[in-house]
């Protein structure tokens, strides 16, 4: 059982597949501190403005009953936190990946699809099917020869 896996591991490591996911790690990381900077930096201030300076990263609830001026007290003193301003930040960051993602990949299929246009003019043009009306008369043509 662990030979079969170790021979499948090295299996996977020769296809290069590796390196491809190692890249996409390394750009995934890079993003992400992009997307960070942009939530931190220009969304937060933006829907502070918007709804009277309301900063989402410091909410939080202290589970054992005391009262700390900011989250980060709070995790210094060893408080139990239940941290959801930084669980919405979460959220917020989650929704400007998925949506970064979503326009950089409708962007490659839209150059794909016009890369794609560009060669049909090298493909030969297949002929349309004959209607169930062609099909019909041809068969008649045929039965009255």
């Amino acid at each position: 059982m662990a030979r079969k896996t170790l021979d499948e591991f090295k299996k996977f490591i020769a296809r290069g597949n590796v390196i491809d996911l190692a890249v996409g790690i390394v750009i995934g990381s890079a993003f992400t501190a992009i997307v960070q900077s942009l939530v931190k930096d220009i969304v937060n201030p933006l829907l502070g403005v918007v709804t009277g300076n309301l900063d989402f990263s410091n909410y939080f609830v202290a589970l054992n009953g005391q009262v700390f001026e900011t989250l980060t007290k709070a995790r210094e003193a060893g408080a139990p936190v239940i941290a959801w301003g930084s669980f919405i930040t979460a959220i917020i960051n989650f929704m400007i990946i998925t949506w970064a993602v979503f326009l950089l990949i409708k962007a490659v299929n839209k150059i794909e699809d016009f890369v794609e246009g560009e060669n049909d003019d090298e493909k030969p043009i297949k002929p349309k099917p004959p209607t169930v009306e062609q099909l019909l008369t041809e068969i008649r043509d045929e039965i009255r020869k």
